[in-house]
């Protein structure tokens, strides 16, 4: 009887049309970032450790990305998404992230690397307001992958190996003027 009971119970359980426990959600599992009107970091900045050799993620960029700076000059501002720093040292000794701006009605995706201390940056191309884009960036000995558009561009690197003590690198908006207005990206680690 109470093998009937408990076969009847499972029956039940697996034939109703509701849910149990926490709904799963597939809809959208994105972190949204939200850089402030005056601001350069976003809200609640944490730079976490970061101990991998790379990171893979996706994001979205909204109708807030669209801007114009104070300063016309400083539209070609390279805008930072997400990185880490690199080689035991702060990010602007050594690093690597994406980078992007608003600029002649599109916006602009960058490979941004700091280099013992030195800047160097690199058009990777350009996405759409609104559509799921890819990333993929790593480490490999004296060099960084950056991925964009199934195209992968190398860049080079400072040291080799592991990165050491490191940190995660979240969007943050300019060079010299801060954010025009509020600005929210969403970023989905994959």
């Amino acid at each position: 009887m109470k093998i009937y009971s408990l076969l009847s119970i499972l029956a039940l359980l697996l034939t109703s049309c509701d849910w149990f426990g926490n709904s799963p959600s597939f809809g959208d599992d994105f972190v949204t970032y939200t850089i402030q009107a005056g601001n350069h970091e976003v809200d609640h900045n944490s730079n976490g450790l970061f101990t991998s050799s790379g990171m893979r993620f996706q994001a979205v960029f909204d109708s807030t990305c669209i801007y114009k700076t104070s300063i016309p000059e400083n539209q070609n501002d390279i805008n930072k998404l997400l990185g880490f720093s690199d080689c035991s040292s702060q990010h602007q000794a050594n690093s690597a992230r994406f980078g992007w701006n608003w600029r002649d009605h599109a916006l602009r995706i960058y490979a941004y690397i700091y280099v013992n201390g030195q800047r160097q940056e690199k058009e990777l191309g350009t996405t759409e307001i609104g559509k799921i884009t890819s990333f993929g960036l790593k480490t490999n000995e004296n060099t960084y992958v950056f991925t964009f558009n199934g195209i992968e561009t190398v860049m080079p690197r400072h040291c080799s190996g592991g990165v050491g003590i490191a940190y995660k690198l979240l969007p943050y908006f300019g060079g010299d003027e801060t954010a025009p207005h509020q600005m929210k990206i969403k970023i989905r680690d994959i």
